[in-house]
């Protein structure tokens, strides 16, 4: 129980139902009483923390191009978060504790404009390639919308990529990568951005590769 020093105005020291009152060289004050956390833990929390973890593991070396490539599809959310959640939802795989990231079906990129046909993959010299045949005039497609080409090392949980460099009717883009990411595992995607930057088309697996 809580006593009034100084009347009913005055500090008081104790406790009064959930407040607690002191005082420190002379002056009174008041707080209120920690409340306990629970934290149960439950199984199905700490599968979803664990399928989080490894959702972030995936996402947070790309940021950059998540912040393109998701730019049309988030919706009242920022582009990470759509990006984490389409990620959580479709690419996790397996069950709890032994989840595990499903690369052909990640996406690192959402929208509405059209893709190339015939897309195919190089790893010559240090340098990861991609071409195309080019179908520009082909529904939203123009020559040029600019290539997002992206190689992810799920090893090193590290990416390199290249947003601005070839165009659509360029019909290939490349990107260089460390020395030391020989004997690797490296995922590749493609992806296409408008001029404007009004238009992103949906991501496209390209195909992993093991760098000799």
């Amino acid at each position: 129980m809580g006593t009034i020093k100084q009347g009913i105005l005055g500090g008081f020291s104790g406790k009064v139902g959930t407040v607690v009152g002191s005082s420190w060289k002379g002056i009174s004050y008041m707080r209120g009483q920690a409340q306990s956390v629970k934290n149960p833990r439950t199984a199905k929390q700490v599968a979803q923390r664990d399928k989080f973890s490894l959702a972030l593991s995936f996402i947070r070396p790309i940021q950059s191009f998540i912040q393109v490539g998701f730019k049309t599809y988030a919706q009242k959310q920022s582009e990470f978060n759509a990006a984490m959640s389409y990620t959580m939802k479709n690419v996790i795989k397996g069950t709890y504790p032994s989840f595990s990231i499903d690369y052909t079906k990640a996406m690192v990129a959402r929208g509405s404009l059209a893709l190339p046909m015939e897309v195919q993959k190089q790893n010559v010299s240090g340098q990861i390639s991609v071409s195309w045949a080019d179908n520009s005039g082909t529904a939203n497609a123009l020559d040029t919308d600019f290539a997002m080409l992206l190689a992810y090392n799920a090893e090193k949980q590290e990416a390199v990529y290249d947003m601005h460099t070839a165009c659509r009717g360029d019909e290939g883009v490349g990107v260089s990568y460390p020395a030391d990411w020989s004997g690797d595992t490296v995922h590749i995607y493609l992806a296409f951005v408008s001029e404007d930057g009004t238009l992103v088309s949906d991501s496209e697996y390209v195909g992993s590769e093991t760098i000799a």
